[in-house]
């Protein structure tokens, strides 16, 4: 059973185009991630699917729920956390919760219990009655997903749920995202930029550039797609080592890039000495060599010539955790 399929899913602003005809399903229980860098459409899709954005065109539904027709019902039936915070700090943990309840009309007795149950999975229930401006960045974003789930969603959409965070507070965060999939059975959708986040959580990937779906699988099936093994080689005379080297058999493919050719095939130490003594006799300067198992941004650059760095949206983390602490 799928607990969202999207068909054809198109969003245009004027003359731009920042989703262009994306089509997936998300198996109940599933985690499944939305990958790629900034600007790439990921947020303005799980817009549209949470109904805070209309489609210019094609249909999705959450649920079972039509995300044009149904928007109350697709509403009622998912739980989001935002990029940016979208708490109360003038109140407290346990205030923040319990109005998010209120006004999803929970009585009052099992909104008082689930708060309890929710605010002790995320270790905050000793911190309830602390106001939300006292806590640290992971602070918030554990409460944000603890609110997120009070009114039993059967769908949580992550939209960066990581961001700006230092790394040990992100590794804590994926533990607990991890832990409410498999002991809740929630449907999990997240769009994120890290590479390691997507590795570590998700079922599946669909990698997302320009709008588009370019790569869509397991995180393993993906990098087994490139090759067993990465070769990676920086050269000013690039040109002439690909046209060197790009039709020897035990290459499963070759891409020549800005600065260096990345080669993927099985066995790599087998063949590195192959391709050195080639570049040598062709008189070919290696400026440097290095070998390495498949990664998701071997992956992304395979599919767009480029990769995604983290450093692109570090700027844009800096500033926003700014705007929060002057909030």
């Amino acid at each position: 059973m799928y607990a969202i399929t999207v068909e054809n899913l198109v969003k245009k602003f004027g003359d731009f185009t920042a989703v262009n005809d994306l089509s997936f399903e998300i198996k109940s229980g599933e985690v499944f991630g939305l990958l790629g860098p900034n600007g790439a459409g990921k947020t303005t899709t799980m817009s549209m699917l949470s109904t805070m954005l209309k489609p210019t065109s094609g249909k999705a539904s959450v649920n079972g729920f039509d995300i044009r027709t149904n928007e109350d019902d697709v509403r009622k039936s998912i739980g989001i956390v935002f990029q940016d915070q979208s708490l109360d700090e003038e109140l407290t943990a346990y205030e923040n919760m319990d109005f998010h309840g209120r006004l999803y009309r929970i009585p009052k007795n099992t909104r008082q219990k689930k708060i309890a149950e929710l605010l002790k999975l995320v270790e905050l229930d000793d911190k309830k009655d602390n106001l939300v401006k006292t806590y640290s960045g992971g602070m918030r974003r554990r409460l944000e997903i603890a609110r997120g789930l009070l009114h039993e969603p059967k769908v949580l959409f992550l939209d960066e749920p990581t961001l700006g965070l230092d790394p040990q507070t992100r590794n804590h965060l994926w533990d607990y995202i991890a832990k409410l999939n498999q002991e809740k059975g929630i449907t999990i959708i997240l769009t994120t930029h890290y590479m390691e986040e997507a590795d570590k959580l998700c079922h599946r990937i669909a990698i997302i550039d320009k709008g588009q779906i370019i790569a869509m699988d397991t995180s393993e099936k993906l990098k087994n797609d490139i090759g067993g093994d990465v070769i990676t080689i920086v050269s000013s005379e690039r040109d002439n080592l690909y046209s060197a080297i790009k039709s020897l058999p035990a290459i499963k493919n070759i891409e020549l890039h800005d600065s260096s050719i990345t080669i993927g095939l099985q066995n790599a130490e087998k063949h590195v000495a192959q391709i050195v003594n080639m570049a040598s006799e062709k008189g070919i300067l290696i400026d440097s060599l290095s070998i390495h198992k498949p990664t998701l941004e071997d992956v992304f650059l395979h599919f767009t010539g480029r990769t995604i760095r983290e450093e692109e949206a570090s700027t844009k983390d800096k500033m926003r955790m700014m705007q929060r602490v002057r909030r």
